[in-house]
């Protein structure tokens, strides 16, 4: 079988996960190879998301491992034999793979939460605003490159407007909602439509207002989408370079406690809502 050329952010996840299964029960690649019958190469190719592994392989690999984490082996080997093309396909060879990965990691999120200080949060914007948005930071791009952009973001929101949606705890600081990144009219209808998502009961929306004292929180800005087990989250946080997939469990709990702490300092969800609303009054 071919070796995959471009391996996705989910591979990568399968294929770190079953290196730190084999980290934890203190095997060298050979000798977990000797093991299965394999050559190491195998076991490396697996491992670098270069090859796939099928379920048979996998829970082999797993009880030599001696993990007797049911749970977690179930959703790895969803991860490993999950095959359906999901819509982020559309978008391969038109938009950057990050684009493709994060919609993937949404679609398979048991749960997402946000911090956002500058801009809306993604699956929060409206057209006009998604497209000042691209149009502004990537000012060279030709209308159709924005415009992949933008209906690549308008289709992520299925993940909270669909039919199955996820439960979307979001922390906005004023500063974002105060922010007119596409003019008066535009704020006025964003706004809007972050007031008609917070009536959804799957959506929490906290406001963190600029009256509050002692925030230093400017840099918390992250998305946690939960896996099948919390082993299993990611932090998804932009990063001068690109877009960073944080994943190790110190990371996992650090972003965890943050955003717990955001959270507190944070209007209540009534709050923030008679904020939003004046705002909206206001232009």
């Amino acid at each position: 079988m071919a070796l995959r050329r471009e391996p996705t952010a989910r591979q990568l996840r399968l294929a770190t996960e079953l290196r730190r299964l084999r980290d934890a029960a203190g095997l060298a690649a050979r000798e977990a190879a000797a093991l299965l019958g394999v050559s190491p190469v195998q076991i490396s190719h697996i491992e670098s998301a270069l090859a796939g592994v099928s379920e048979e392989r996998l829970r082999r690999l797993a009880a030599n491992y001696a993990c007797s984490d049911v749970e977690l082996i179930d959703a790895l080997v969803f991860m490993a034999t999950e095959r359906a093309r999901g819509w982020w396909e559309d978008y391969r060879g038109l938009l950057p793979a990050a684009y493709l990965d994060l919609a993937e990691l949404e679609h398979h999120a048991k749960f997402r939460k946000d911090v956002a200080v500058i801009h809306v949060p993604g699956l929060f914007q409206t057209e006009d605003y998604a497209w000042a948005l691209f149009a502004y930071m990537n000012p060279e791009f030709p209308d159709s490159e924005v415009e992949h952009r933008v209906s690549h973001r308008m289709r992520r929101k299925i993940v909270i407007e669909g039919p199955d949606p996820i439960p979307y705890d979001t922390v906005i600081h004023e500063a974002a909602l105060r922010i007119k990144v596409a003019g008066r009219a535009a704020t006025r209808a964003q706004l809007t439509r972050i007031l008609e998502m917070s009536d959804a009961d799957h959506v929490t929306v906290r406001v963190i207002p600029f009256a509050l004292d002692d925030f230093a929180g400017a840099g918390s800005t992250m998305v946690h989408l939960g896996g099948p087990v919390p082993r299993l989250d990611t932090v998804v946080r932009d990063a001068p370079h690109g877009t960073a997939l944080l994943d190790s469990e110190a990371q996992l709990e650090h972003f965890r406690k943050l955003f717990h702490r955001v959270s507190e300092r944070s209007l209540t969800p009534d709050q923030s809502r008679d904020l939003i609303h004046e705002l909206t009054k206001e232009l």
